[in-house]
């Protein structure tokens, strides 16, 4: 057995009710509810054959428009990109700007961490779904892994996920006076305001933006069948074996 599936074992059996644990590539995965993260991270952590010493990451997820894609590349010829320019996606929110998100079914904000096990060389990925779409809350890590403490700031910032617990949660990158989450999905990608400096006040002015948002690039959510097939492997053992060959 490898490293990741011993993992997984052991794993499965500090968690017997978590139907979740599943192997995802080269990593571990598990799903846990809000009201237990804090005793799973202590597990994860202090549990010497777990030994999750590290968190590596952080981040929040926005699942409010997942596997929509703003361009139509389904069909063939001009109609694929229609929606592109389709005053109705996501792409073309504009300051001021009405859009109802579609009822996914799910919940859609999600905090995700990035565990490494030192010790057995075996990373994880633990997710935890916050139960209000309106409000998420989901309790902080910073007592288990002290340096969540700026990401939490930051999926706080971006994605206005609250965290329980946190010390000093605050915005961390934008600025002082911002409004909205930047990162979800119903902001627009061109922002609320633009800044400039007028000379007859003297100072920087706020106004609304006077760039007309158009979707550029298509974002296409795709599934990548080297790694299903082992394609991705068995290249990455071909560069290991032809880089042998060259320092001999």
């Amino acid at each position: 057995m490898s490293r990741l599936d011993d993992m997984l074992a052991s794993l499965k059996a500090a968690f017997p009710a978590n139907e979740s644990i599943v192997k995802d590539i080269d990593l571990a995965t598990i799903t846990v509810a809000p009201a237990d993260l804090p005793s799973v991270a202590l597990t994860l952590r202090d549990d010497p054959s777990l030994a999750f010493t590290q968190l590596s990451d952080l981040c929040g997820v926005d699942y409010a428009t997942y596997g929509q894609d703003e361009w139509n590349t389904s069909t063939a010829g001009a109609a694929s990109f229609s929606r592109a320019v389709d005053s109705t996606s996501v792409g073309r929110l504009s300051f001021g700007s009405d859009f109802e998100l579609p009822d996914i079914g799910r919940a859609r904000f999600v905090v995700v961490s990035h565990l490494l096990s030192i010790t057995h060389g075996v990373r994880l990925r633990v997710r935890c779904e916050a139960p209000d779409d309106s409000l998420p809350v989901v309790p902080s890590l910073t007592t288990v892994w002290a340096n969540a403490d700026w990401y939490e700031r930051e999926a706080f910032d971006l994605f206005g996920i609250l965290f329980e617990g946190h010390p000093d949660l605050r915005r961390i990158l934008t600025d002082y006076g911002f409004v909205g989450h930047p990162f979800r999905k119903d902001f627009p990608l061109v922002g609320n305001v633009e800044m400039r400096y007028d000379p007859v006040k003297g100072r920087v002015v706020y106004e609304p933006v006077s760039i007309e948002p158009r979707v550029l690039v298509p974002r296409v959510i795709r599934e990548d069948a080297r790694y299903v097939s082992g394609e991705v492997e068995d290249e990455a053992a071909a560069a290991a074996a032809q880089a042998g060959q060259s320092a001999a």
